[in-house]
């Protein structure tokens, strides 16, 4: 198996809907990744790519075997996505999903640090983000690389009326070894290819 970081694609966004419709009550619509992708400006969508053989099944894997090839196919996919908007000084980490199938290794943490990397690549001073008053454990994630909560967002959520916590994390000398010592980490645990952090901003989808 092996991990491709990389910037979102307009073929990408019938996945990305499908992770983001499993994951959330108020999921964007297609347009709204479309946009995302191809049209806007200050938007730096990542996608988590996963690619492993995997054996081909039914009448593709016996004409394989009669023939004498190879039974196994690559397969990938996307298991996890993020968005990034970056407007002056300010970055801003819009959305975050992991795929049902794919949860619990540790994925949004590494889109989470990824974010941030790039953040910092594109010289933002702060990174900002809203995480649900009750959703204690992505706070607990968010509190982890720095994050504090700086304001609380009345019936910020339409689903259910639901507050929102502002958080932000300052970029400065201080706060950005600290997290590229965790982002060293969270690296070496999933070794991946990185084709985002420090990669030109695609001019289309």
């Amino acid at each position: 198996m092996s991990l491709n970081l990389r910037y979102m694609r307009t073929a990408d966004v019938a996945r990305v809907v499908s992770i983001d419709r499993d994951a959330f009550s108020t999921p964007w619509s297609p347009r709204s990744y479309a946009y995302e992708v191809g049209e806007s400006t200050y938007s730096h969508m990542v996608v988590l790519e996963r690619s492993e053989a995997r054996q081909v099944q039914g009448w593709r894997r016996l004409l394989r075997g009669l023939s004498g090839a190879e039974t196994k196919e690559l397969v990938t996919e996307v298991i996890a996505y993020g968005g990034l908007w970056n407007i002056m000084d300010e970055a801003h980490i819009s959305t975050i999903a992991t795929a049902v199938e794919a949860r619990g290794n540790g994925y949004g943490e590494l889109l989470l640090a990824a974010m941030i990397e790039r953040s910092i690549t594109l010289d933002a001073t702060y990174v900002v983000l809203e995480v649900r008053v009750s959703n204690t454990v992505a706070q607990n994630l968010y509190e982890k690389y720095d994050f504090e909560i700086t304001d609380r967002k009345k019936n910020y959520y339409r689903d259910n009326g639901e507050d929102a916590f502002d958080m932000r994390l300052d970029l400065t000398p201080e706060t950005i070894p600290r997290f590229r010592e965790r982002f060293a980490a969270i690296k070496a645990r999933h070794p991946m290819t990185d084709f985002y952090t420090d990669s030109q901003r695609p001019i289309s989808g």
